[in-house]
């Protein structure tokens, strides 16, 4: 029903930069929050940003001040611009999507996943 879709990830060494995209298509409701999340190997699932209906955003304490996370086209695309990227920032990382006719506010329940786009960053 809904198809969450991200791409922008690469091999880069650290101090770099990377900008991801993601797009939600198909049947969205009026409201829509967006994030992204990142999972490590043998690390559990954490998010890194959301952008809720209203524009309110929050941030891991992990990458406050060197992520940012940003949206375009009535909130159904979102961008994340990484910089000063550090090794431990090297994971999958995935678009999530909650939609809803009423707003939908922080933290959001996401229930459409995007496949992922690896992040690799090199000591």
């Amino acid at each position: 029903q809904v198809q969450v879709e991200e791409s922008g990830g690469d091999s880069v060494q650290a101090g770099g930069s990377l900008r991801l995209s993601c797009a939600a298509s198909g049947y969205i409701s009026r409201s829509i929050c967006m994030g992204w999340f990142r999972q490590a190997p043998g690390k559990e699932r954490e998010r890194v940003a959301v952008i809720d209906s209203d524009g309110s955003i929050i941030y891991a304490d992990s990458v406050k001040g060197r992520f940012t996370i940003s949206k375009a086209n009535g909130k159904t695309t979102v961008a994340l611009q990484m910089n000063s990227l550090k090794p431990e920032d090297t994971a999958m990382y995935y678009c999530a999507a909650a939609t809803s006719w009423f707003p939908q506010k922080l933290p959001c329940d996401f229930r459409y996943w995007g496949q992922g786009t690896q992040v690799t960053v090199s000591s």
